[in-house]
């Protein structure tokens, strides 16, 4: 009788414990606070996008399908309604190219495109999404792809990129006046595809590689701070895990650096930097590793999509095969 009664005990703690397990799992999946969940999905998978993020909505702009290097489709998801709607597509098709948004209005800058002679491009577009129409701008004095972009007080900062060779520009667009500045350079040359993100009024640069792609380059976890206001950068502490063709959004005036590659292969490493702190933290990884993705944040949450990713598959059977996945995942600090 007695061994009867620890049986059922121990059968009842089993089930306590597998229903924790569910329930615990189930939490992962539905999304609680500080976890990535899985959203509708972007309708064309790519990398070397770029997102912008206008009155709530998000603008997914170019990038590469593999099949089509060079993109002009801009894809919008409200994460009101869960839903995807095609917009009137960018002028020139292009790829790892960057946007800013200042009052409203998506500017899509430099990038690469088969369509233009040398290919590397100092085209500025702009995106009104109250009229569904793109603009020419004034081009940016530096062609470049692969940069950075940040915008404060109206003003959109381009830094860095490649044009021949890596670059410390900044320059500087004011759409009130259609003209671009000269800014003071970029203390650290990095080759392209690092991140930035803009908190509080100053503009945080960091990763990237140095110098020459294949000749001793090393990856970088520098994280540099431009203030526009004294036009002047500072070293602030580095990432801890250096690495490039990663994304970068702020939520909360906390600057997220999501996924990338390091010396190891992809990864879906996330990393945040509260300037008030003054220090980074680890957050929830990324369900899988990818590169050349975009971020944008959008009511207090981060949103991830795009990019080129790998599964096992082939012969050996660890090989890994690269594909491009149409997940958009969304973390809620």
């Amino acid at each position: 009788m007695r061994s009867g009664i620890v049986t059922r005990k121990a059968l009842f703690l089993m089930v306590v414990i597998v229903a924790a397990l569910v329930a615990a799992d189930h939490d992962q999946v539905s999304g609680g606070i500080g976890t990535w969940t899985a959203k509708m999905p972007i309708p064309t998978a790519r990398a070397g996008l770029a997102v912008g993020v206008v009155d709530g909505i998000l603008y997914a702009v170019g990038g590469d399908t593999g099949a089509d290097p060079y993109l002009s489709l801009l894809e919008a998801y409200n994460p009101t309604t869960n839903t995807w709607k095609s917009k009137a597509t960018m002028p020139t098709a292009r790829s790892v190219l960057a946007v800013g948004v200042v009052n409203g209005i998506l500017y899509a800058v430099g990038g690469i495109s088969k369509h233009v002679a040398g290919r590397i491009l100092d085209t500025v577009e702009a995106y009104n999404p109250v009229t569904d129409t793109w603009t020419t701008k004034a081009p940016m004095p530096t062609p470049r792809f692969g940069l950075a972009v940040g915008v404060v007080d109206g003003i959109l900062y381009t830094v860095g990129g490649g044009g021949g060779q890596p670059l410390t520009t900044v320059e500087s667009y004011d759409p009130a006046t259609n003209a671009w500045t000269t800014r003071a350079p970029m203390p650290t040359m990095r080759n392209p595809f690092f991140a930035a993100g803009v908190v509080n009024g100053i503009l945080y640069v960091v990763g990237g590689s140095c110098c020459n792609p294949g000749h001793g380059s090393r990856l970088l976890g520098t994280l540099e701070a431009y203030n526009p206001t004294k036009n002047a950068w500072t070293t602030k502490p580095p990432m801890p895990t250096p690495r490039l063709k990663f994304a970068a959004g702020v939520v909360n005036q906390v600057l997220y650096a999501v996924g990338g590659e390091t010396d190891d292969g992809l990864v879906g490493i996330v990393e945040a930097y509260d300037p008030i702190a003054n220090r980074w933290t680890s957050k929830a990884a990324l369900p899988s590793g990818r590169f050349l993705h975009a971020a944008g944040a959008a009511n207090g949450i981060l949103y991830v999509t795009g990019g080129v990713s790998a599964h096992k598959g082939g012969a050996p059977p660890n090989d890994l095969i690269a594909y491009f996945p149409r997940d958009l995942l969304a973390f809620k600090p």
